[in-house]
């Protein structure tokens, strides 16, 4: 746990033990299911500190005030439950295709007792809700133009998309659908990962 707290202060976040307690429960039944459902190809738990843990708390910070945020393509819960944990006064929807995948995160509600998180097993695009989301976010999903096209029936007016992405998407950027514009770009340093990370934050042409 002393590696994630060192890259939480690190990360300018004010995480107490009990946050940095869940976050480490998470992976340990990440890694539990991991062993029988695949979730992520990492198998080392250092390494899944850095890649996993921190790598999802560094975007914390651009999530300062989001309401109800949805995680398309949640996969094993990163960002999303990373994000549920560090920021429990917000709700964080998960979804995903894969029933194992929702099956793993919806134990993980239960058994770390996240109030806040609710988990969908569908097709993004299919989706329908009652209340809309102020962000949608998601990891290593799909191309810009895809997570856009796929999830914007889901997106509140005046609401906003993160998308996390590793290089510079330049080329993704340029194919983004008509009427979407990129607010800006942030790169991100991950604390002991050595390499490029960066935030796209989409939103309508007349926000932009």
């Amino acid at each position: 746990m002393r590696t994630l707290a060192d890259g939480a202060r690190r990360l300018q976040l004010d995480l107490d033990d009990t946050r940095l307690g869940k976050l480490m429960d998470y992976l340990a039944l990440l890694s539990k299911w991991n062993a029988v459902y695949n979730l992520t190809a990492l198998r080392d738990p250092a390494q899944m500190v850095t890649h996993h843990l921190l790598d999802s708390l560094a975007v914390v910070p651009a999530f300062a005030g989001a309401r109800h945020v949805l995680d398309v393509g949640a996969g094993g819960g990163l960002p999303g439950i990373v994000l549920a944990i560090a920021c429990p006064a917000t709700r964080v929807s998960l979804i995903d295709t894969v029933h194992k995948k929702t099956a793993f995160l919806t134990q993980v509600k239960a058994e770390l007792a996240l109030t806040n998180v609710t988990v969908h097993t569908g097709r993004v695009e299919q989706l329908q809700v009652r209340q809309k989301f102020d962000v949608i976010t998601s990891r290593a999903f799909a191309e810009l133009n895809d997570f856009v096209t796929w999830s914007s029936h889901l997106l509140e007016p005046g609401g906003h998309f993160i998308a996390l992405k590793g290089v510079m998407p330049t080329h993704e950027i340029a194919r983004l659908p008509a009427g979407w514009k990129v607010l800006k770009v942030e790169s991100l340093t991950v604390p002991g990962l050595d390499a490029e990370r960066h935030l796209v934050f989409i939103a309508a042409g007349e926000q932009a």
